[in-house]
């Protein structure tokens, strides 16, 4: 009796997050997959009539080279991304108890200022006039400023400002779990510290790598208000024609047709992502 009462309990204390996800998570991707095959009438709203029109739409090859463009720019400020946090999450989970929590506190310290007034800030670091021409004038380095903002670079540079301490925690979570006496074997042994982290500390720590790629890939294809502050609307990604084509254009049914093909892509990193990281939990079960 008293295992039933446990279990009745337990599903209604369920049946809140059920009907939360149902609500706020699954309805809004339904509506906005029905949306995707719906016809934009010339004035406003929608025609609920079944069409392909937007998905062929997205072939076109202005559409493509959008796509294509978001890709590399999510490719390119992840790799800078791994490059940077690796060694930072690696590290900082080596460090004494007391000197990891201040790490902690100063990589959390950016998350408690808005995202938007943080990249206002790289305007100041970036512009003509700005922190960084100065300093490189002021070192001999560069005679005239260079023009960095509203270019590819910062955008990149912006990207990597704000993914890098997603990439960090994931490295770290991974690489505080490891078990060091396996390294001090591997050295015991005669492997060298190279071999030894290659060989024991790299593989441990791949599936923190990979999650924190998907954390900053897929947020990287969409992140649309970097590009536009600090791009100067130069360089168009994904998540800018999806805007664009909810406010200026009206036309809601291909900007949702943008979001289902993006959605997908990303569904597909995470599914590659989850094989992945099965195969190498059971290469450690082997």
């Amino acid at each position: 009796m008293s295992r039933r009462r446990r279990d009745s309990g337990s599903v209604w204390m369920i049946l809140p997050l059920y009907f939360f996800t149902l609500i706020f998570v699954a309805g809004p991707l339904i509506y906005m997959v029905a949306l995707s095959f719906a016809v934009p009438n010339e004035t406003h709203g929608v025609n609920w009539a079944f069409t392909l029109d937007n998905y062929r739409r997205i072939l076109d090859p202005v559409y493509l080279d959008t796509f294509a463009q978001s890709f590399r720019l999510a490719v390119t400020s992840t790799v800078i991304i791994c490059l940077l946090g690796y060694p930072f999450g690696y590290f900082m989970a080596r460090m004494e108890p007391g000197r990891k929590k201040k790490a902690m506190l100063f990589l959390m310290l950016p998350f408690w200022v808005n995202s938007l007034i943080r990249l206002y800030g790289w305007i100041i670091i970036l512009q003509n006039k700005g922190l960084l021409n100065y300093i490189l004038k002021a070192l001999g380095i560069i005679e005239k400023p260079m023009k960095i903002l509203y270019s590819y670079p910062a955008i990149v540079v912006g990207m990597v400002y704000v993914l890098l301490p997603f990439m960090i925690l994931s490295v770290y979570s991974s690489a505080e779990k490891l078990d060091w006496s396996l390294i001090e074997a591997a050295r015991d042994l005669g492997a060298s510290r190279t071999k030894a982290f290659w060989t024991i500390t790299f593989k441990l720590t791949i599936p923190g790598l990979l999650s924190g790629i998907i954390l900053t890939f897929i947020p990287s294809m969409g992140l649309f208000f970097i590009a536009d502050i600090l791009g100067g609307n130069k360089i168009v990604l994904v998540g800018s024609l999806i805007q664009e084509q909810m406010t200026r254009g009206s036309n809601w049914p291909f900007a949702a047709a943008l979001a289902v093909v993006l959605m997908a892509l990303t569904t597909a990193m995470i599914i590659l992502y989850r094989k992945i990281t099965n195969v190498k939990e059971l290469e450690g079960i082997g």
